[in-house]
């Protein structure tokens, strides 16, 4: 099976829904465990990656490129 791919600042699905009543979560922290955000009531919930990727279905925003911040000096 593909491991499914993510990154920090994305805005993911989840299977199941927080018991506030969305499934949108937001990815802020990313390591062994990852750290998602609610959008619905935003609590935090620090899960470990496999649980994370297990109960993931998709993602739904990409987090927004940072290549086109500032630019680099050249001198």
């Amino acid at each position: 099976m593909e491991r499914k791919q993510f990154q920090l600042g994305d805005v993911v699905q989840m299977k199941k829904a927080h018991p506030c009543g969305t499934n949108e979560m937001e990815i802020i922290r990313m390591g062994m465990d990852i750290r998602v955000r609610c959008l619905g009531c935003q609590h935090s919930v620090l899960i470990p990656r496999a649980k994370f990727e297990s109960k993931m279905k998709k993602v739904l925003r990409s987090a927004p490129d940072k290549e086109g911040g500032a630019p680099e000096h050249n001198v």
